[in-house]
């Protein structure tokens, strides 16, 4: 049942991209900054194979995803801020934030100051929730925003640029698989079964 759910989630979110272009595609990178399991590194490659296709540029989706990425990041900064730790720890396992996650993103901005914003946007593990330590700490808004979207601008670049060269390489691969669409719809639902389960079985630890 569960992974039929998840298939159709990564059909969904294929079609929102081929649909809506690049509003999808800052629509689904802020939904993932928002802690939400639709992991980037699905979503950004995918863009890139549209840009092969000749249907986007490789820095139009790249700025939709960062912008994206900033949109989705607010809110949890501001949840940060005003409700503080225990506001998240709360309520955050409805959205399968664990307290490992937490502990992670306020560790690695005690360690390294606000720079973490930047260099935490290129990190997989650590990127979706390194917002909230930065509401807590009561970070500038205005370097909140500049680090998130330099990091995420990066970051979307590089695997958007990832998914154009292999598409470019398709004629290749292609006598291995039968469409790029279902390889990125099993990859999506293998990621984010994973995803749910690591963080159910984390949230169920802390909050029996």
């Amino acid at each position: 049942m569960i992974e039929s759910l998840i298939t159709l989630l990564a059909q969904w979110i294929i079609h929102i991209i081929s649909t809506l272009g690049y509003y999808g595609i800052a629509l689904l990178m802020a939904i993932e900054s928002a802690c939400i399991p639709l992991p980037s590194e699905i979503i950004m490659p995918f863009s890139g194979f549209l840009v092969f296709k000749g249907e986007m540029t490789l820095w139009g989706v790249a700025l939709a995803g960062a912008i994206g990425c900033v949109l989705g990041s607010i809110p949890a900064y501001y949840l940060g801020m005003l409700g503080g730790r225990p506001v998240v720890e709360k309520y955050g396992k409805y959205v399968l934030i664990s307290h490992h996650d937490l502990h992670i993103a306020d560790r690695w901005f005690a360690q390294h100051g606000e720079i973490i914003i930047f260099i935490g946007r290129l990190l997989p593990a650590v990127r979706t929730f390194i917002a909230f330590p930065a509401g807590i700490a009561r970070m500038h808004m205005g370097r909140f925003i500049a680090y998130t979207f330099t990091g995420s601008l990066i970051w979307c670049y590089v695997l958007a640029y990832a998914g154009m060269k292999m598409g470019e390489n398709w004629e290749s691969l292609k006598v291995y698989f039968h469409q790029f669409h279902n390889i990125i719809a099993v990859s999506v639902a293998v990621f984010v079964i994973w995803f749910v389960r690591r963080h159910l079985k984390q949230v169920r630890r802390h909050h029996p």
